[in-house]
Formats: structure tokens, C-alpha cells, sequence
């Protein structure tokens, strides 16, 4: 397969500690998050790191002996309680898992079991995850228990389990970010928002698929198959955090974090059916990242973000995340402000179905104006309208990725050893460099955009528009026209937050998202308008076609 995912057993412990990979057991330090529940006792705990080079077994009988292992140790101490029929624990949104397992209900044991089963499951279909940390998952998810028992609890998502995009640095799992010099990278520790939501108490599971460096709308690279949308396998997941989306909406994890530089978390959780915000520009550090400030022109417009499947987890998932770490210079304290404050009636709603680059097909109108009805009905002003400038987007737009000619991406290249790039990219490191004085006639007109688009959000509190034109797009489509594509990007270039939900069904039965945008530092608008979509348009549903496939 010349080094592609499988989908096999061998191949899905990919990336897994080895004798190689270490000198000897580490220690990892904990800390506490406060919780709500006055009754969770908080604690700081150090727990040993996983000892290398133990003996592999088969996945199923590793469970199983796990499992038992788990109850034997503490005498049944942490048997779930008896509980109402939760229907399958994989559908079930995060916060909601976080809190049956503070109250046992359910164990973090039989929760990350569940979600590595099913990952066995629809993996070899979709190709979603490309590095699988089981045994560490579940060695995490028995101490996790045990902790429970004795009333420690690590944070607000003790024992929770989660995926995380691959361009992300993740301690003694291999990081590939999509790129061949990186097949072996074993980092030596998490990126800042991993080792945030560790320190949480979030398990993670493994990695996700990403297109080299990040840098597409569909997720291939030379490493791995195809990432394939879970609703129809002939279709694209999107891109740059496909492998993301199409875990999530396959029920094979709860939860992942992407990035976005052009709409790669949007895009994605429009094209798979579920919710995703691109937050605003400087929210949540880069810092262990494959872009980050380093490239300081690129990471301006790129944001890492949440996604999952339903809106209610993406607010707590920010504010475990969101902050600077004293690294990433970009990120600032921006404050986080409650959705549940937002009254829907007042805001001064815009709409639009065609940015003046590319009108949206009839089925992404139908499910935009169906989000404008419903919050229309709950007496929210309502005006159809689209900046102009916008208009003249693509005049300046490429500037972060190609005004030194790709140099930023060959000295990418070079540093993670990758000597054969994804030729799919060659318009990345094979474009001619710009004067100085297009860079600074470019610059002016960038600036000139985002005035012209502050003035005319200064009319409105929050925009619904489409996401893309299109509902999906076939696997392997031809990127050379991106006019679709200009609905996220807008929003990159403004820094402003944009979240997405499922608005509705194409009538192939392909997902499409709603996009909705709210001005800087107001996430909180963003998700309050997309959890109303949500109810009134309905969600994410199952992938009902990828269980028969």
C-alpha cells in the first residue's frame, strides 16, 4: 500500500510507543479544573507514563483483559451504576459523557472501549484515523476510574475520550501533519490545546487524517488512503480537518480539534453534518502546531477550533482551551462570553446567498433560508444583505500563503526532511514570489477590507450565509476553482468567529452546513444562533449508509 492506511489492526497501532520511541517511563503532571459540582472533589495528581516495549496483544482480547483488570484491582469499586438505557454511548454528546462518568454511570473504561470498537469499525471504510493509541487510551481511561473512585477528579472531562487532527504535536504519538519527512516524528510533547484538554481529563484516542501541512479542502496526502465522507463514500469529508469530521459524524469519537485557515474546520463540518466554530483570530495558541507563528503571515489567518456533534459541547470545549501560553504571541486574552445569555429576538440578523463570486446552489439557499425562517419566527430583525467589498477578496487573498514564492513552505519541507511533497500541493512551493510593491499594494487592500467589512458589521449582530456554494464535492475534486470556497474564507481575513450546523439535506442525502458569523470576540452569538439552527433544523443525524456499507 506503499505506506496508506489500511485500516488493519497492525496498521491502526501505528504510531504507538515502541522500544525505539523512548529511553524509559516518563511522569506527567496533571492539574485540576475546577467543576460546578461542589460535590467533585478537585486534585493534582502525577501519574507514571507508560512503560515502552510491553507485549502487544489483540486488540479485542487487550479489552476485554483491560476491562476485567480495571474491576478486579478495585474490587468492583468502579462498576458503572445501574442506569436507564443510555442508547449507544457513542451518539452521545461530550458534556454528556463527562458527567455520566463523574456520576458513574457509565465507566471511562466501557466509554473508550466503545469508541475504539467502533473506530474498528468504520475506519477501514473512511480512513479517518491514521495513528491509534489503544492501549494508552485504555491504561489512561482504568486510572481514570480509579481516581473516581477515590472522589479525584482531573478536570471537567475526566475520562472523556477524544481524536485530535494530525498536524498537531502529540506526546508519544506519531505526528505526521501529512508529510512523508514526518512518517516516524514521535513528538516529546503535546501542543498546547492537547495538553490542555489532557490536563482536563480528556483521553486521547489517536490521530486524525490532514492533507500535507494542512493545506487543502479534501484530506490526501502520500501517507495515508483517502479520507471518504462517512454519508457517501464516493464524496469528499473536506479538508483540511477531514479526517475530523468524518470521525465525529461516524460515531468514533466525541470530539476532535481542527484548524482553520480557509474554512478547514468549517468546511469539513459542513461536508460530514456536524457543528464547528472557527473562533476569533488569536482565541487558542498555535504553539505545537505544523503552522503556527512562525509563520507569522499564515498563522494570522489560521484558528484552531472545536468539533463535535452537537453545538452544547463547543463552548466548554473554547474555555478549556482558549488563552495565551505565553508562546504563541498572536493569541491574546480575549474574554469568553456565555451563550446562553444571548437573546435571540434582539439580534439584527443578515443573510445572504450569494457573496457576488459565486451564488450558492438551490439546495444550500433552501437550507440558509430555512436557518433565516426559523429565527425570523422568533421575531429576530431579518435583512437580506452582503458587503460589496467582499467582492474583492481574491484580489488579495493569497498573500499569506504565497508572497515569498512558497519559501515558507520549503523551509517547511526542509525541516520536517520531506524531500517528495504531495504534488497536489505544487502550487504551495512553486509560485513566483511578489515585489515589494504588490506585497504593499496587496497589504493595503487587505486592510481596506477589513474596515469595509467592520463598518458593515457595525449594522448587524450576526450574518447566516452558506458555508460553500456546493453541498459536497467528489473524493480527489479539482481545486483549481475556489470561488465556492470564499464563503469561509471572507472570515479568515476578518479574523471574525464563524460556526457551522447542519441546515439540511441535498438530495443525494449529503449534509449541508449553515454558516454563521458574528463579530470579533463574539463566539457567544455565534453559538447561540447555531444551537437554535440546530434544534429547528434538526442536526446531525447517523450515517445510517456507512453501517450497511
Amino acid at each position: 500500500m506503499n505506506g496508506r492506511f489500511p485500516g488493519s489492526k497492525k496498521a491502526l497501532s501505528r504510531g504507538f510507543l515502541s522500544k525505539d520511541s523512548h529511553q524509559g517511563p516518563t511522569s506527567v503532571v496533571f492539574t485540576g479544573f475546577e467543576l460546578s459540582n461542589d460535590s467533585d472533589k478537585i486534585s493534582s495528581l502525577t501519574s507514571p507514563g507508560l512503560l515502552p516495549g510491553e507485549p502487544v496483544v489483540g486488540r479485542r482480547a487487550f479489552l476485554a483483559s483491560a476491562a476485567a483488570a480495571t474491576i478486579a484491582v478495585l474490587g468492583g469499586k468502579i462498576d458503572a451504576k445501574p442506569r436507564a438505557d443510555l442508547g449507544n454511548i457513542t451518539e452521545l454528546p461530550v458534556m454528556m459523557i463527562a458527567q455520566l462518568i463523574r456520576s458513574r454511570e457509565l465507566s471511562s473504561v466501557e466509554v473508550v472501549k466503545a469508541h475504539l470498537d467502533r473506530i474498528e469499525v468504520v475506519n477501514p471504510k473512511i480512513h479517518a484515523v491514521c495513528a491509534l493509541a489503544a492501549e494508552r487510551a485504555l491504561d489512561e481511561a482504568r486510572r481514570a476510574d480509579e481516581q473516581l473512585a477515590l472522589g479525584n477528579i482531573k478536570g471537567v472531562l475526566h475520562g472523556v475520550p477524544m481524536t485530535f487532527k494530525d498536524s498537531f504535536d502529540t506526546e508519544d504519538i506519531v505526528s505526521t501533519a501529512g508529510t512523508l519527512g514526518r512518517k516516524t516524528f514521535i513528538p516529546k510533547q503535546d501542543a498546547t490545546i492537547v495538553r490542555r484538554l489532557r490536563e482536563s481529563g480528556a483521553i486521547l484516542l489517536g490521530k486524525t487524517n490532514t492533507p500535507e501541512f494542512t493545506m487543502s479542502f479534501d484530506t490526501r496526502n502520500l501517507l495515508f488512503e483517502y479520507t471518504l465522507n462517512p454519508y457517501d463514500l464516493s464524496m469528499s469529508p473536506g479538508g483540511s480537518s477531514g479526517g475530523a469530521a468524518a470521525i465525529i459524524a461516524a460515531c468514533g469519537s466525541p470530539f476532535d480539534f481542527g484548524t482553520d485557515t480557509g474554512g478547514s474546520i468549517r468546511v469539513p463540518s459542513s461536508f460530514c453534518g456536524i457543528a464547528g466554530i472557527k473562533p476569533t483570530a488569536g482565541l487558542l495558541p498555535l504553539t505545537g502546531h505544523i503552522v503556527n507563528c512562525d509563520q507569522r503571515a499564515l498563522a494570522a489567518i489560521t484558528q484552531a477550533g472545536p468539533m463535535s456533534r452537537y453545538v452544547d459541547d463547543l463552548y466548554p470545549l473554547l474555555k478549556v482551551t482558549a488563552g495565551p501560553d505565553g508562546k504563541d504571541t498572536l493569541v491574546r486574552s480575549i474574554p469568553l462570553r456565555d451563550p446562553s445569555l444571548v437573546n435571540l429576538k434582539e439580534l439584527r440578523t443578515a443573510f445572504h446567498t450569494d457573496n457576488g463570486i459565486r451564488a450558492a446552489s438551490a439546495e444550500v439557499k433552501k437550507a440558509v433560508l430555512a436557518g433565516v425562517l426559523s429565527l425570523s419566527d422568533l421575531g429576530a430583525k431579518i435583512e437580506e444583505s452582503c458587503p460589496k467589498i467582499l467582492t474583492g477578496l481574491e484580489e488579495f487573498s493569497g498573500l499569506p500563503y504565497s508572497s515569498d514564492g512558497g519559501e515558507w513552505a520549503r523551509k517547511l519541507l526542509k525541516r520536517c526532511g520531506t524531500t517528495t511533497p504531495d504534488p497536489h500541493m505544487n502550487w504551495l512551493w512553486s509560485s513566483e514570489p511578489l515585489s515589494s510593491e504588490e506585497v504593499e499594494r496587496r497589504i493595503g487592500l487587505w486592510n481596506r477590507y477589513r474596515s469595509g467589512m467592520n463598518v458593515w458589521m457595525s449594522g448587524y449582530d450576526v450574518l447566516i450565509c452558506p458555508t460553500n456554494s456546493e453541498a459536497s464535492y467528489p473524493t480527489g475534486f479539482d481545486q483549481s476553482d475556489m470561488k465556492g470556497f470564499t464563503y469561509t474564507e471572507a472570515f479568515n481575513l476578518t479574523g471574525w468567529p464563524a460556526a457551522v450546523v447542519r441546515g439540511g439535506t441535498s438530495r443525494t442525502g449529503m449534509p449541508i452546513g449553515v454558516q454563521i458569523v458574528a463579530n470579533y470576540g463574539r463566539e457567544d452569538i455565534c453559538l447561540a444562533v447555531a444551537k437554535h439552527l440546530q434544534t429547528s433544523l434538526g442536526g446531525w443525524t447517523r450515517p445510517s449508509r456507512l453501517d450497511s456499507v
